[in-house]
Parts: structure tokens; sequence; C-alpha cells
């Protein structure tokens, strides 16, 4: 699992009774770590471990930043203090969730403790005014299904703002000329989300591979992997190609300070090192470091926002659409030449030949079926968008390279979508449904949630917990 580190500041309105206040705050503290929830507590600083002083308030800030937090977790344990929660959630710029235990029964004399929900009201009205996104999880029992759902796709939501706002892509090459579908603003991305690009020759590369092949040490330990997971239909010295290139891939995003690449791929690639690239991307994208082709830089950001979606329990895949089912209305084939991780093969790959090329280095497996989330990050003219959904795998004919067969709600309407756009012939897939987490982490990343199953009211009340 990803490591997210959240910030709790549970708080209290002084009207309202402060031991039952205490009493919650530390009972949802008891759940948090009963799940397994890393979190930043503010009882060295507030008397009573709650937010209601704006003293406190600047401190807790203060402590934080210094501890780095990913997410603000406000509890709403009495009423709450709504501008402090305020204040507070508008200094730290992390993404924010709001919640409240459900109120009990008023007494026989009529007296309420805790006022949990009105509360949120409040708050969700100040945060709207100070302009700070969050997310709202609706009033409920920290024993209730829908708390551990809430606050885990909270930390997932977390998860992949933290990783959108942290990406540097490893451009090998550029594009190929016959790929303008693929051809973004780096300036752009850069002022808007502070994605950077780290451009490198392919000279730089294949300097990198003879490195690892003459070292040899790290090229040999992908080579026995390779044998002991893969079924090699390739030369020997082909295999140590796969193996050096994805050593020097890996070397090259440390030293760049990467955490995903797109590759050129095709057609200069090939004849610079005689393999295609794919078996070596789909070593690196089973270590959870996406690697997309045809210099995809759009792609590679997909690939970072679904691998942090997924929370490390479910590798991501990079396929064209291509065509469709031939006895399904609602099915499409998903296919890549060979760059898919071997943890979505529903079979031992091969590495071989793929299916429009000459070289080898390509993988071949059918990907398992079962539930899916696909998903592109795409713009046009200054505006960008996630188009988001689900899926599941179906079977069909079979054809070369990576592959899955998958049915949608309505093919034609996703269909549109695509060609009508911003999207392209590329998408992202990872068998697992992160499209509430996709769809809440767009609001504090600035993108436009684009639901191609028309479903948002579904997916919020995912979110919200109902």
């Amino acid at each position: 699992m990803a490591k997210i580190k959240i910030g709790l500041a549970p708080t209290r309105r002084s009207i309202f009774s402060a031991p039952d206040a205490v009493k919650y705050a530390n009972l949802t503290r008891h759940k948090l770590r009963e799940l397994g929830v890393e979190f930043v507590d503010i009882d060295d600083i507030s008397e009573d471990g709650l937010l209601h002083d704006d003293n406190d308030r600047i401190r807790i800030a203060v402590k934080f930043k210094r501890e780095k937090i990913d997410g603000l977790f406000i509890p709403h344990v009495n009423f709450g203090t709504e501008y402090e929660a305020a204040r507070l959630a508008k200094e730290l710029h992390v993404p924010v969730l709001l919640w409240g235990p459900r109120d009990e029964r008023p007494d026989e004399n009529g007296i309420r403790l805790r006022d949990s929900q009105c509360g949120l009201f409040a708050t969700g009205k100040v945060l709207r005014r100070f302009q700070v996104p969050f997310t709202y999880l609706c009033n409920c029992c920290l024993e209730d299904a829908e708390f551990e759902r809430g606050v885990k796709n909270f930390l997932a939501v977390c998860n992949v703002v933290k990783a959108f706002q942290n990406t540097r892509i490893l451009q090998i090459g550029p594009r190929p000329f016959d790929f303008w579908s693929t051809m973004c603003n780096e300036g752009e991305l850069l002022e808007k989300y502070n994605i950077q690009l780290s451009p490198i020759p392919l000279p730089e590369l294949t300097a990198e591979m003879r490195l690892a092949k003459a070292e040899g040490t790290e090229a040999a330990k992908v080579v026995a992997y390779c044998r002991a997971n893969f079924n090699i239909a390739i030369q020997e010295e082909e295999l140590l190609n796969v193996a050096a290139l994805k050593a020097a891939i890996r070397r090259l995003a440390e030293k760049y300070g990467c955490n995903a690449a797109a590759i050129q791929c095709w057609n200069a690639l090939q004849g610079e090192i005689g393999i295609m690239p794919c078996a070596a991307n789909s070593l690196l994208n089973e270590e959870g470091f996406p690697v997309v082709c045809e210099t995809d830089i759009h792609g590679a950001v997909t690939a970072v926002l679904c691998e942090a979606a997924g929370m490390d329990e479910a590798r991501t895949f990079f396929a064209d659409w291509t065509v469709r089912h031939p006895d399904n209305e609602n099915g499409e084939l998903l296919q890549h030449c060979g760059p898919w991780p071997i943890s979505c093969a529903s079979c031992r790959p091969t590495i071989g030949y793929p299916l429009a090329f000459d070289h080898p280095g390509a993988v071949e497996a059918e990907a398992k079926h079962g539930e899916m989330t696909l998903c592109r990050f795409d713009g046009d003219n200054g505006e960008y968008s996630l188009l988001l959904g689900s899926a599941k795998g179906v079977d069909g004919p079979y054809t070369k390279g990576t592959y899955v067969w998958v049915e949608v709600e309505n093919w034609k309407r996703l269909e549109a979508k695509i060609v009508e756009g911003p999207y392209i012939h590329h998408c992202v897939g990872i068998h697992k449904n992160v499209v509430p987490v996709l769809y809440e982490a767009c609001k504090y990343i600035g993108i436009t949630p684009d639901l191609y199953d028309d479903n948002e009211a579904e997916v919020q009340d995912y979110i919200h917990g109902v």
C-alpha cells in the first residue's frame, strides 16, 4: 500500500458538550489506528486535543506543514468551529475530508450533546466562501462500513493529488513524426499543473544501455527474472538488450527524478538497439514505474494518476482503443504491442515478435478479465479533462500482443467522446474500480472529470457514503 499521512484536527464548539467532543475525538483516533491510517495529531498543541482556538490553529498549521501531511481530516465531534476549520484548510492547500459522527437521540429533557451534523453544514458553507475544495463523507457512525470506505477512498484521493503535483516525465526521444495526436504543450503542463518533462535524446539512452551491459550484474538479474516469468521466443543477445534497456530507463529515471516515462518506441529506436522496447516497458510497469508508448506525455500523466488511485494494489496497463468486438455491440479490443505488466496477464506471457514490426522484444498475453477502470487525461486548446469509467473483460478472438476485449455500458457514447475529444486512441486501464477516487481527485488538481458511463450521481453517492 502507498503511504499517505493525514493531519487530524477534530473540532468542537463551546456551547455543546466538551467532554462528549473529547470522547468522540478519541474514538475517532482509535478507529483510524485500527484501520492502519497514519496521522499527525494535535493533542500536543490543544489542551483538549481539539481545534477551536485561533492561537492553537496557528501552531497546528506549523506542525502539519513541518510534518508534510498529504491531506487534512476534520471530524466534527460536536458542532465544530467552522471558521477555524476553514482558516486551517486554506493555509495548508491539501485535500480536506469533512465528517462527523451521527448524533444520538436527545435525552429525556430534550438535551442534545453535540449537533455534529449541523456544524458540518456550517463548515461546508465557510469552506466554499474560502474557495477551499473538500470531500464530504456523510454523517455516519464510526463502525459503519461507509466510514472505512470513505476514509480509504480519501487516502487514495490524497495519493493521486500528491503524485500528480510531483510528476516529472522522462521523455525518451521526440514523438514519432506520424503521431501528431500525441503532441503536447510542455510549457502549458508546467504552468498549469507543475508537470515537468525531462527530455533525453536516444544516444543518451543507448549509452546507458552499454554501461548496463558492461557492468552486467543488474542486466543478468533481469534476464534471470524474464526466464523465470516469461516464455522466451527471442535470442539470448536480444534478451540481454531487453534487460539492458530496462536497467537503462530505470537509471535515467532516477538520475532525472522522474516518476514515469514516455518512450519513442518506433522506428528509430529499433534501428539503434535492435529490439522493440515493449518487454522492458512491461518489466518497469510491473514495478509500478509507468512507461508508455509513442512519446505520449498525456498517456504517462494518465498512468501516474491511475497508478496512484490504485494505491499499489494493482498495476496499470497502457492500451489502444482499436476495433469493435465482432459479436458484442458494446465490446472493444484494447491492445498494444506488449508493454503490459505481467500481473495483468491471464496466462504466462511470451517475449517474442509484435504484430506490425520486424524487431523482437514485444510481449504476448491476454489480460485477465473482470472489473476494470479505463481513463485518459488529455487536453485541447488549454482545456484539460479526464475521461473515465468502468469496463469488464469479455471473451473474444485471439490477437497478437498484449490485449483484452472489454465491454462497456454504451460503446457508441464512449466512442463519440473519444473522437470528439479532447482524447485520442490511447487509454490506461487497471483491474480495480478507481472511478470514485479519480473523479474526486479532479476537484483538487483542476481537471474536469468526464464520466463516459453518465453516472455522476451514482459516483457522488459512493464518495459521500450513501
